[in-house]
């Protein structure tokens, strides 16, 4: 189970993450209340061990801004959260080589239906375009993506997911705490989790007991394509 912490904004959180057993720490240069600058990032990673991924959650920028981005900041991933763009993801490819490629796709909460057919549609493209090996599926709450504290329907999900997945590293976001992920683990069977405010004491400050029962829950839940 690959477990990714998100929305750092501080060395101490990132470092906690990482001693607790996290396998990426994500900072969030996306718009919203954890943003943080390249410069801020770029103090904090140096600090991290070598083997955490160090992920950075963009916008829909210019490729060569995201790129100037990861180098600058000493980033291991990039995670697109605005949306599906095909022409960006292959620039990206082309620019930064072997640096990993996470795409996020939105469920929108109170949508089934309709969010099935819209993310089955986003996961064949990128199963066809293969470049992005690990895709974020994540929940949208009205026009607000991404630490919305919501979670989308999981048992809809699994059955919108069963084919269109195939071949694709699926990631589980939006709304996940150490209270549920071990169900949202049972339901889906995913490949990997991502937690941001269900493990804050505060927006922007992580909460050390929440971390490591996160963790602990998710790892005691490992799924079979884990």
């Amino acid at each position: 189970m690959w477990i990714k912490i998100c929305a750092n904004t501080s060395l101490e959180d990132a470092k906690l993450a990482a001693e607790l057993g996290a396998d990426a720490v994500g900072f969030v240069f996306a718009p919203s209340v954890r943003r943080v600058t390249v410069a801020e990032v770029a103090q904090i990673t140096p600090h991290l061990p070598a083997q955490v991924e160090r992920v950075g959650v963009f916008p829909a920028l210019p490729a060569e801004e995201i790129a100037q981005a990861v180098q600058q900041a000493q980033l291991t991933a990039v995670q697109l959260h605005g949306g599906f763009d095909a022409e960006l993801i292959e620039r990206l490819h082309r620019l930064l080589g072997e640096t990993a490629i996470i795409q996020t796709v939105h469920w929108q909460v109170d949508a089934d239906e309709a969010s099935g057919a819209a993310v089955r549609a986003h996961l064949s493209q990128l199963v066809a375009q293969g470049i992005v090996e690990r895709v974020l599926i994540d929940s949208k709450v009205g026009n607000a993506t991404g630490g919305t504290g919501t979670p989308f329907d999981w048992k809809a999900a699994r059955i919108a997911l069963s084919e269109a997945a195939r071949g694709l590293k699926l990631i589980v976001a939006g709304g996940l705490r150490p209270e549920n992920v071990a169900e949202a683990i049972a339901n889906l069977e995913p490949w990997g989790v991502d937690v941001a405010s269900g493990v804050e004491a505060e927006p922007r400050r992580k909460s050390p007991e929440k971390l490591e029962a996160f963790l602990r829950n998710a790892r005691g839940a490992e799924s079979p394509s884990s």
